[in-house]
């Protein structure tokens, strides 16, 4: 997948691993920590995913091409919009991008075989743990808004949830409500 297709123009180098500013005063995750996060969801093409955080729709488009079908949320109508053009024009059609903050998760879409949000929260909010389906997998940012956090995968095992840590990351807090001008 191109990654050039979904930066800013100015972006010298489409592979450097640092992020990249986007519209709205979001950043698109280096290239490196892209392909991490997408390895680390193993992603099976007979996946339904759910994602948080449609951002440039790059990551988006990674999970398209390896599951069958992504359901993805942003706040921002100057981020959606974009992606859902960029999306089009280079034929990925197995996708619904959402015009909402996502913070309830996709209950009409459940169960998902896998979830990613591109955000941080205080504790895993019960909500997406609920719309895992059995086997399923999510990867999310743990801790305050302000500092570190730490990158988890949660595998669903049954009804309990096992934990593994991924790193350290400097997310954003998951943001309320659509954006009133962006």
């Amino acid at each position: 997948m191109p990654r050039r297709l979904f930066l800013p123009e100015g972006i010298a180098n489409a592979y450097e691993n640092r992020s990249a500013p986007l519209a709205c005063g979001e950043t698109m995750h280096g290239a490196l920590a892209a392909v991490r996060l997408v390895a680390a969801l193993d992603v099976q093409p007979a996946h339904r995913i759910l994602e948080i955080g449609t951002g440039s729709g790059y990551i988006t488009a990674l999970l398209a091409r390896l599951g069958t079908h992504v359901s993805s949320f942003d706040r921002y109508r100057g981020l959606v919009e974009p992606a859902g053009r960029r999306l089009r024009d280079i034929g990925i059609t197995n996708i619904s991008l959402f015009l909402e903050d996502g913070r309830d998760g996709f209950a009409g879409g459940a169960p998902f075989d896998r979830v990613i949000v591109h955000a941080a929260f205080p504790a895993v909010p019960r909500q997406f743990l609920d719309q895992l389906g059995s086997n399923a997998a999510m990867i999310c940012a743990l801790g305050p808004g302000d500092g570190p956090q730490e990158l988890l995968r949660l595998r669903k095992v049954g009804s309990r949830f096992e934990r593994e840590p991924l790193g350290t990351v400097h997310y954003q807090p998951l943001a309320f409500g659509t954006a009133d001008a962006l």
